[in-house]
């Protein structure tokens, strides 16, 4: 349990880090996310993204329990 939360907590202090450059990724308006944007309205629901972050973390999570 302490192993796990000590690689979360660097994970987010990487992920800090990297912040001004991830942040500069086209992450969030791939094709496939829904944007819906109406006066006086805005939804916006990245479904694109989620699954492939969702991907990238499944195929981290599988490497480091092998």
């Amino acid at each position: 349990m302490s192993r796990s939360l000590i690689f979360i907590g660097l994970a987010i202090v990487v992920i800090g880090l990297l912040w001004p450059w991830l942040s500069k990724l086209p992450l969030g308006h791939l094709p496939g996310d829904i944007a819906i944007k109406r006066e006086g309205f805005a939804f916006y629901f990245p479904i694109t993204t989620m699954i492939l972050v969702s991907v990238v973390i499944s195929a981290l999570l599988w490497l480091f329990n092998r």
